[in-house]
């Protein structure tokens, strides 16, 4: 046994297993050796009664060692260790605290009982990796809590707290005292007493429950393969002998591990945690933020309100005009009793989010705040406008974030006395939904302002990101490409609807012009003359230019708010409908630059819009906006509905290789014509470690 990963100790006639392996005690092959080995040790001497599995730190098993997942699995595997608990002839008490999920709770499933510390977490969520529980947690998880509710847990992820786990059996104790004290406490009340799950009957479901259950599931699921997958492994508990459940379930699961899905989820996995990482601001101490001041009280500042709120900062919502204000605080108590009233949140929770929220027009009680976030209009004469006033009221040493989604940041920060203060905070709407956030570098910001943001982002539930400071940051500057390529090809000959299909089937949430008409055509519009403007001087007059989306707008169709867009929205319809109108526009357009249109293949479309964020990702890393490839993967996924199971550009520009790449590159650079800019796509195929 490595003494470095498991240890045993002894309390009287109880073996304490220690899992010992930082920072989250995964459970990889020299965890699972030393269980073996400890597990022998209990079994066979006879001075020891019963068992005790607990992890050192701050948590139980958080989770596999998701590195093994692409190789051959070195034994012992997990299942082994849990048929050796099984078959151990004294009782083994799970002790758990932090997180138990994954592999860990299915260990902890496979021991005679498990008592947990308040605020454990437990869960399954190896669907969202592409994969299905692999260890016994599809046949042993439906004898606590049922088919129907098991299929609910699994294929959603879902992570369950304690109390809510006490409650549906899934540990038998919450542990006020010392955890370890009571887990040897309980485990010497069991000695001589197995209780193995194994040996539980499946509680009966009847068809109709179970089918609607299932359905729900794949739906929530995008009906992934590991989805049906689950499902099928979880409903075969009722009929199957579990030595046979637990044998196909774990055929399937080493049969997904191997797939492009689960290769796809983990690079992304890995994505996430790596754009957390910031060696460059390792140093920097954030500064200590109590009270946040958000300036604007539409819908992204009532948004970045309630995201601070949630996170438990007081929060002051500041407005120029008192109507303004009021529906921003209207807007925010409707949030919350829409949770209440729907069951998400408990009666005194948001009467607690909403006690912490005060509004204000006496914009000199900025200096109350440590933070202040402007989200007022999107143009760059109000903004320094704004800053020019919080730059006068705010206290010494106050983090001054704008929400900018494109401007400059440091055009912005010019307006201020201090722009080593002034940071980029970029939320993705709806505020209080989105994951992503950009936190965006200005030349002068300071890294104790830049981790502040980061720590910030992070305390609100967000992936936050760092970027650059260049038109769009990274996610903005990303779809501005992939909009502009989308609109090649209906100027080509693809119809809108034809490229919103072919997204949608490659696994976009929603395809270009459908977003565009949901957001609002006049955004993109205001923002492409504001770059024409910017970038006058440095614009290739030959360069491609689509002018149908201007058209669209300077015919009054903006989108689903004006009723019409690129598709009509008849009132009272529930989809949108293909308008005859926005074919004669686009032929029209396409006359008066003489193109004659021709077939687009989905295949096509699918493969130029890769390309072009492939290339764009190249530019934004070789220009400095994007701090390392694979954060281009993290904001598309989380801020801009790229399938997460593709796992992003970088990930098949990595899979595709370099000289199919450069070969496609070749053929795409042609199709895009005069102002194309061609990146260098070979540090994007680095793997670093």
């Amino acid at each position: 046994m490595e003494q470095t990963r498991v240890r045993l100790e002894r309390d009287g006639d109880i073996a304490v297993i220690v899992i010992d392996n930082p920072p989250i005690n995964a459970g990889s092959a020299a965890v699972r050796e030393g269980l073996m080995a400890a597990i022998a040790t209990v079994d066979s001497d006879d001075s020891l009664q019963a068992a005790v599995l607990i992890g050192a730190g701050t948590t139980f098993i958080a989770g596999s060692d998701l590195r093994e997942f692409g190789q051959p699995l070195a034994e012992p595997q997990l299942p082994a260790v849990i048929k050796a608990i099984e078959d151990c002839g004294k009782p083994v008490v799970a002790a758990l605290h932090g997180a138990a999920l994954g592999g860990g709770f299915e260990l902890a499933l496979g021991c005679d009982a498990r008592v947990a510390a308040p605020g454990t977490v437990v869960g399954l969520p190896e669907v969202t990796l592409g994969i299905i529980p692999g260890a016994g947690g599809t046949q042993r998880l439906p004898r606590i809590v049922g088919i129907p509710r098991a299929i609910a847990m699994i294929c959603s992820g879902e992570r369950v707290g304690s109390a809510a786990a006490l409650a549906a059996g899934l540990i038998d104790a919450e542990v006020r005292g010392e955890l370890r004290t009571a887990a040897v406490t309980h485990a010497r009340h069991l000695a001589g007493r197995k209780n193995r799950l194994r040996d539980h009957a499946v509680p009966a479901a009847d068809a109709r429950t179970i089918a609607d259950a299932s359905a729900a599931a794949l739906k929530a699921g995008r009906r992934r393969p590991q989805v049906q997958a689950a499902i099928d492994a979880i409903v075969a508990t009722a009929t199957v002998d579990i030595e046979d459940g637990l044998a196909d379930e774990r055929a399937v699961f080493q049969r997904l591990r191997l797939g492009r899905e689960a290769y796809a989820l983990r690079h992304q996995f890995f994505a996430e945690r790596d754009s957390a990482r910031h060696p460059s601001l390792d140093a920097a101490r954030p500064r200590d933020i109590r009270r946040i001041a958000v300036i604007g009280a539409g819908t992204m500042g009532s948004g970045i309100a309630i995201a601070a709120l949630d996170a438990g900062y007081e929060v002051l919502l500041l407005e120029q005009e008192a109507a303004a204000l009021e529906r921003g605080a209207s807007r925010i108590h409707e949030h919350y009793d829409g949770r209440v009233n729907s069951g998400k949140v408990q009666a005194a929770v948001a009467a607690a989010c909403e006690a912490r929220l005060s509004t204000s027009l006496d914009w000199p009680r900025i200096a109350e705040a440590e933070l202040v976030i402007e989200a007022v209009f999107e143009e760059m004469g109000a903004k320094q406008q704004v800053f020019q006033r919080i730059d006068a009221l705010a206290r010494p040493g106050a983090v001054l974030a704008s929400n900018t989604s494109y401007l400059d940041l440091d055009a912005i920060a010019a307006a201020t006395s201090r722009p080593q203060d002034v940071i980029g905070l970029h939320f993705f709407s709806p505020a209080h939904v989105m994951k992503l956030m950009e936190v965006v570098r200005g030349k002068a910001s300071s890294a104790d302002a830049l981790a502040t943001g980061l720590a910030i982002g992070r305390r609100l539930k967000k992936l936050p990101v760092l970027t650059g400071n260049a038109f769009g940051f990274v996610g903005n500057r990303l779809y501005a490409a992939y909009r502009r390529q989308c609109e090649f090809m209906i100027e080509e000959g693809a119809a809108p609807q034809q490229v919103d299909a072919a997204l949608e089937a490659f696994g976009f949430a929603m395809g270009p012009f459908a977003v565009a008409d949901l957001s609002g055509l006049d955004i993109a519009w205001r923002m492409r003359k504001a770059q024409a403007e910017s970038h006058k001087s440095e614009r290739d007059p030959a360069a491609r230019y689509v002018q149908i989306a201007d058209r669209l707008c300077e015919a009054g169709r903006l989108g689903r708010k004006t009723g019409a867009g690129y598709y009509r929205y008849p009132e009272g319809a529930s989809r949108p409908q293909v308008d005859p109108a926005v074919a004669e526009l686009i032929a029209k357009a396409r006359s008066d630059k003489g193109i004659t249109p021709r077939e687009l293949g989905s295949e096509e479309i699918q493969r130029r819009v890769m390309l072009t964020l492939v290339n764009e990702a190249a530019l934004l890393l070789a220009e400095g906006v994007a701090e390392r490839a694979t954060d281009v993967d993290v904001v598309l996924v989380n801020g801009y509905g790229f399938p997460r199971w593709e796992g992003g550009p970088v990930f098949w520009a990595r899979e595709r290789g370099a000289e199919a790449l450069r070969a496609d590159l070749d053929e795409w650079a042609l199709l895009s014509g005069p102002g194309f800019v061609r990146g260098d796509v070979r540090h994007l195929l680095e793997v670093k470690a």
